[in-house]
């Protein structure tokens, strides 16, 4: 039995007072969804460590919104998983497709910074996804495989037992638009059966999130799919009232 997923991605937001504010938020006793759910929190970097003293005494888990490929050396501005490790981040998210558009990171590059994240303690939280045009022309899954078999060609098919897949259609990331709870759901199928064609052992048992403009509205219905396992959540994680109906959501669902 998989346990849900809901992951908040801050992106480039946040000051000192709404950080705390939210973190209380999420760490009060109403907010504290697991063992049913699990929660966590992906930060900008500079405010890891203030999570980091917020919920260290709660159930709520958090890591970083992306991971350097080196430990440590002379790479400016990068942010080392060791470190991110020692400031109790649990997860990184890698592959972002904000990262592979802006930074012009290839799926090659991804899997180099899905394996030192998880060499490295962390859990990677691989993100896959196409764009509006490749979703019109019917190459979702060609798109997603693509992703996919860079990180099994790097680390093989087992290293998913210690991963988290998060399947972002980036037609849908920040423009209010959200995949059907059927076609979400019929990628997210087509993905296990992906992995599957490796290990179904694997398959069954990885975690796959929805990250398309997850809120409170769309996640009852999303989350309720058998295979959508939870949500990487953007604009509205950072929200206490919206994030904390989206847990509670998946621990509904669960």
């Amino acid at each position: 039995m998989r346990t849900p997923l809901v992951m908040g991605n801050w992106k480039l937001n946040g000051t000192k007072e709404s950080v705390k504010a939210l973190v209380n938020a999420l760490t009060t006793p109403a907010n504290e969804a697991a063992p049913k759910a699990e929660v966590a929190v992906c930060a900008p970097a500079v405010f890891i460590g203030m999570v980091e003293d917020l919920a260290k005494d709660s159930k709520l888990q958090w890591g970083s919104e992306d991971c350097d490929i080196h430990t440590s050396g002379a790479y400016t501005g990068e942010n080392s998983p060791v470190m991110l490790k020692e400031f109790g981040c649990t997860y990184a998210i890698v592959g972002h497709s904000e990262r592979r558009d802006y930074h012009k990171e290839s799926s090659e590059y991804v899997a180099q910074k899905y394996k030192a994240a998880q060499d490295n303690g962390l859990i990677p939280v691989l993100c896959v996804g196409e764009s509006e045009a490749e979703f019109d022309a019917g190459k979702t899954m060609d798109v997603v495989r693509e992703e996919l078999k860079a990180v099994i060609d790097l680390c093989g098919i087992e290293s998913f037992k210690n991963a988290v897949i998060a399947y972002e259609p980036i037609w849908a990331i920040g423009t209010g638009k959200t995949a059907t709870p059927e076609i979400a759901q019929n990628v997210h199928k087509d993905i296990r059966d992906f992995l599957a064609s490796f290990n179904a052992e694997v398959a069954d048992g990885v975690r796959i999130l929805y990250g398309g403009s997850c809120n409170a509205k769309t996640a009852p219905e999303l989350f309720s799919q058998k295979d959508i396992d939870g949500g990487l959540v953007g604009g509205a994680s950072l929200k206490a009232d919206d994030f904390s109906a989206i847990i509670k959501a998946a621990v509904d669902n669960a």
